[in-house]
């Protein structure tokens, strides 16, 4: 007895000291992760304020060029007639144009400078974002490994075959959280984060804009950080309703269809059609928000992967089922082959089998792909 309780007490301690090592490593990326994006974002901008310096230095090169060609011209026109100006004028002239042409120089160099500077901080931007994009994988990964030691694994002393099952399934549920929260964490940052950090950066040039080039082009700026707020709130309201449509529980299946496939047509630029065949009715809160999500998924998928011009949803209610149809006119693929696009439906014909529905597909490579989706169901 005493020697199985020093073998579990053993197994504690290296579960927990596993556990240490694996959290100060989950500190340490994380860690990393943000200085490579502070980093990224003062080289950012960084970056705006030297294209915003080329801009005026293109700008006053126009300038001098046309001050250039008057000068020019002038001294042209003296050469010409050298007999009627003083010795004084026409050097006063020869000396304008020489620098002039002084200025210019100076300015293209300044310019192949800061376009030489731009190009590298490009670079390290990309190479900075590179290195984020692997630490946030790093710690989606490492979170897993955590969870599994702090939970699955601990319970291995009660059942050996007890325990391989909830391993399996508790990564799964383990795996399909972290899935979430990276896809949203991506979605907050490439969206609402990245538009708000870009009005930061904007609203430092609106003032010296004032400054240095007035009123009217201020406006202008003023007027271009609005249209970036704006489309910041359009994208936090529609990761909020990618995550929970409150219209669901409101107004119901069909209505809440027709408002998510308008807001993803305009903002995929993409054609959806949605054809209803039947009667409109209400179901209850489960099976709505279930039908909700296949529809949703097979839309991301024909979205993401099969580049579609054209897609088309067909809602049949025909009781005591409900039969759904996802047709679009892209790429296509072959079923039987795994891919990315594979994992996707297999996560829908997973709550498909959940609800007793079937669950069929049809495509090939270059023929489009139809999804059909039947399930049970009872009025609310």
């Amino acid at each position: 007895m005493s020697t199985v309780q020093d073998s579990e007490k053993a197994l504690d301690q290296i579960i927990n000291e596993m556990v240490d090592v694996v959290s100060n490593s989950k500190d340490e990326i994380f860690s990393l992760g943000e200085e490579s994006r502070k980093q990224q974002q003062a080289l950012e901008r960084e970056l705006t304020n030297i294209k915003q310096e080329v801009k005026n230095l293109i700008d006053e090169n126009d300038q001098l060029e046309r001050k250039l060609k008057l000068s020019r011209l002038r001294l042209s026109e003296v050469s010409k007639n050298f007999d009627r100006y003083s010795e004084e004028e026409v050097h006063e002239v020869y000396n304008h144009t020489h620098n002039i042409q002084t200025q210019i120089v100076l300015q293209r160099q300044k310019e192949e400078g800061l376009i030489k500077r731009r190009e590298e901080l490009e670079q390290r931007i990309r190479a900075l974002g590179t290195s984020i994009e692997r630490s946030q994988n790093l710690l989606s990964k490492t979170n897993v490994i955590l969870n599994y030691l702090m939970t699955d694994f601990k319970e291995i002393n009660e059942t050996i075959q007890s325990a391989k099952d909830s391993q399996e399934f508790g990564l799964k549920i383990i795996e399909a959280q972290e899935e979430e929260r990276r896809s949203l964490s991506r979605e907050m940052h490439d969206g609402p984060a990245q538009m708000l950090a870009n009005v930061m950066i904007r609203s430092e040039i609106v003032g010296k804009t004032f400054r240095e080039r007035g009123i009217e082009q201020g406006l202008g700026e003023v007027k271009t950080m609005k249209e970036m707020v704006r489309k910041a709130l359009y994208e936090v309201r529609r990761i909020i309703y990618d995550l929970r449509p409150m219209a669901l529980d409101d107004l119901g299946l069909v209505p809440t269809l027709r408002k998510y496939i308008a807001t993803t047509e305009e903002y995929h630029q993409v054609r959806i059609e949605f054809i209803m065949r039947g009667r409109e009715q209400r179901f209850n809160q489960q099976f709505e928000t279930a039908a909700f999500r296949l529809i949703q998924e097979a839309l991301q998928n024909a979205l993401k992967h099969a580049e579609a011009r054209v897609i088309r949803v067909i809602y049949e209610n025909t009781p005591p089922k409900l039969n759904l149809h996802i047709i679009d006119d892209g790429k296509g693929f072959n079923p039987n082959v795994k891919n990315e696009e594979s994992f996707g439906l297999i996560g829908m014909r997973e709550r498909i089998d959940i609800l007793n529905g079937e669950f069929s597909i049809e495509s090939s490579p270059g023929k489009g792909t139809r999804v059909k989706i039947s399930i049970p169901h009872q009025s609310k």
